[in-house]
């Protein structure tokens, strides 16, 4: 076989058209003839809408249209995922806004300029409500309620049974924030509709485009192969890129009504009020603990800031973060409860592992407050609670199936790097010289979860007559490199060069299937496909080269010199020669994987505090990763 390069440092294939300004985002599809959409946003966080004045809008200069909810008619609906079936969003807003920056109205221009102007022209009458913008408050009774018919801001929620804190001899507690944060990518939504496409064309900044084509047709009532979405080149999704969002119902509707492609590209500001945000959830959290620090059970109240119309993201306290939240401790007893409250704030949605570093957050956190309460060093507690790594594969108690997991590994690797007696020293020697620049140590130890649910993936692997080859996968990429990635796997296993591989993604007319990317999924899961294929493809060649060297497949092997018979150093066929030889050598197939994988680590943060100004300045941060096999 030729020689793997896994682990190796190899040049990424895909940088080139990124780095010179070749690659093709959203915005910079060609323009001509396209329309542009503007959207009038609210500016109050809850009000009633009593009167939109389209009129003078729409009789300005370079504008096409003017729609409300009223001229357009789109189905309310909901993100990703279904928080409460009862709060579908619309939209555009119908009879009142719930939350600052919730699209009233769209102008439809032939310039985004025009459409600017022409949206300050678009009269909103308002009649304010009360906002409520703090899940604690939304709770509480008496609290302005988003959906009168609901009779509650209450969403969603769970409760456990049993007390988690009997026999405990020490009981730390905390009330935490994980507080709500903008996803921020450095390319903001962006959609370009062409109805006068066969099939509907869509371009959209997703990472899910798969997905994103079902919802769309559902949302319109056309089959599958009537709509084709193609994701360009993404910057950065982050989790605020799944599913379809209510401006990118508006641009297929208006451009559906109006017969003509129209674009919608975010502003950066927009971007801040409108993609879903992540995070946003309160903790209340009791440990318990022998005065040894052992632990004996944990009481968790977690409350999840859902936004308006119960954004998925609420729904996260009750997923991941509460299957994450024995971490890598050894938990007796765990008692996890969890609601989601409606606030008259942008839609919270996924960011960057959504729910389960919240859950690693809580939980270490806690297991500082309890080495501070027993006197034990962060470290030392830590090590009397890890799970044996003698006992996986284990199964939590809110369900995860761990794989493997060492989890003092890392940790000793991580304060060996950081040489943490020393780090100590300097520590305790400014401490009793009253310094008032402080030293201080940070220490956390985390499991992670990949793939969460297992599932499968779509991967091929197709070797052309001239020796090049194309694989693709279900996978979307947005930054992490897939093209090389999977390249470098179709490499190691048929020795193609790395600048013979094409890749394609993220077009549905192209790759019939696929769950896009999120949840830390795209390598083990598309990659596990591509590999998969790529044996297929090998099977194939070996037994085209027995054939065409008149020998049987069992002794014909591949090596860098290309197929030939085992033994035999000269007459070996080149992949051209091989796929040349007929039908081009292709296998597309469905990975499947039972259930997460679950990765771990630690992190040691040492910094300076003055406590005269509070200023932090870092000093190290060693991180200790399990990342399995370096693609």
């Amino acid at each position: 076989m030729p020689g793997s390069i896994l682990g190796t440092s190899v040049r990424r294939v895909e940088d080139r058209e990124l780095t010179t300004g070749a690659s093709t985002y959203v915005g910079n599809l060609p323009a001509d003839g396209v329309l542009h959409l503007v959207f009038v946003r609210s500016p109050l966080a809850h009000a009633r809408i009593t009167a939109v004045e389209t009129a003078a809008a729409a009789a300005m200069p370079g504008v096409v249209a003017v729609h409300t909810a009223a001229d357009l008619d789109l189905p309310a609906h909901h993100g990703l995922m279904v928080v409460n079936p009862d709060v579908p969003r619309p939209p555009l807003a119908t009879d009142r806004v719930r939350f600052v920056g919730e699209a009233v109205a769209v102008v439809v221009a032939e310039s985004v300029a025009a459409g600017v102007d022409a949206a300050e022209r678009v009269e909103v009458d308002y009649d304010p409500l009360p906002a409520v913008v703090d899940p604690e408050a939304a709770l509480a009774p008496g609290a302005a309620l988003q959906f009168p018919g609901l009779g509650t801001n209450l969403a969603a929620g769970v409760r456990s049974e049993g007390d988690a804190l009997e026999g405990a001899e020490v009981v730390v507690r905390a009330r935490m924030v994980n507080q709500r944060v903008a996803v921020l990518p450095l390319e903001g939504n962006a959609i370009d509709v062409d109805p006068t496409a066969s099939p509907l064309t869509i371009h959209v900044s997703t990472q899910m485009p798969h997905g994103f084509r079902d919802q769309a047709a559902r949302l319109f009532g056309l089959e599958r192969d009537a709509v084709r979405v193609v994701a360009p080149h993404v910057g950065g999704g982050f989790g605020g890129k799944a599913g379809m969002l209510a401006e990118h119902t508006v641009a297929v509707g208006v451009a559906r009504a109006l017969g003509r492609r129209v674009r919608w590209v975010e502003t950066r500001s927009e971007n801040l009020v409108s993609m879903p945000h992540g995070r946003g959830q309160v903790g209340w959290f009791e440990l318990g603990l022998t005065r040894e620090g052992r632990i004996t059970g944990m009481h968790a109240r977690v409350l999840a800031d859902s936004g308006a119309y119960a954004g998925f993201g609420g729904a996260l306290a009750m997923g991941p973060t509460y299957v994450m939240s024995q971490g890598v401790y050894a938990i007796p007893r765990i008692s996890f409860d969890a609601a989601v409250a409606l606030t008259t704030t942008t839609p919270v949605g996924a960011f960057r592992g959504a729910g389960r570093p919240e859950a690693t957050a809580y939980l270490e956190r806690m297991m500082d407050l309890a080495a501070d309460e027993l006197g034990l060093a962060p470290e030392e507690i830590r090590r009397r609670n890890f799970l044996d790594p003698a006992g996986f594969p284990h199964t939590t108690l809110p369900g995860a199936r761990y794989d493997v997991g060492d989890y003092d590994l890392p940790l000793r690797e991580a304060l060996r790097l950081v040489d943490i007696d020393k780090t100590r020293e300097e520590q305790a020697a400014r401490r009793e010289s009253g310094d008032p620049v402080q030293l201080g140590i940070g220490i956390a130890v985390y499991v992670e979860i990949t793939a969460g649910g297992g599932g499968s993936e779509f991967g091929s692997v197709t070797v052309h007559a001239d020796g090049t080859a194309t694989v693709s996968a279900g996978t979307s990429a947005h930054g992490q490199g897939h093209a090389t990635a999977f390249a470098m796997l179709v490499h190691d296993r048929l020795g193609i060069p790395l600048a013979d591989i094409r890749f394609v993604q993220s077009d549905t007319a192209a790759v019939p299937r696929g769950s896009g990317t999120g949840g830390s999924r795209s390598l083990q899961m598309g990659g596990s496909a591509v590999r998969a294929a790529a044996d297929d493809v090998w099977e194939q060649a070996r037994v085209r080269a027995a054939e065409l060297l008149e020998a049987a497949p069992g002794d014909v092997e591949l090596t860098d010199a290309g197929w030939g018979v085992a033994g035999v150093p000269s007459g070996a066929l080149s992949w051209a020669q091989v796929a040349g030889a007929g039908e081009e050598l292709t296998a597309g197939l469905d990975a499947r994987q039972e259930g997460a994988t679950f990765p771990f680590g630690a992190h040691v943060s040492v910094v300076e505090v003055d406590t005269e100004t509070g200023r932090v300045t870092p000093r190290r941060h060693v991180a200790v990763d399990d990342c399995g096999r370096i693609l």
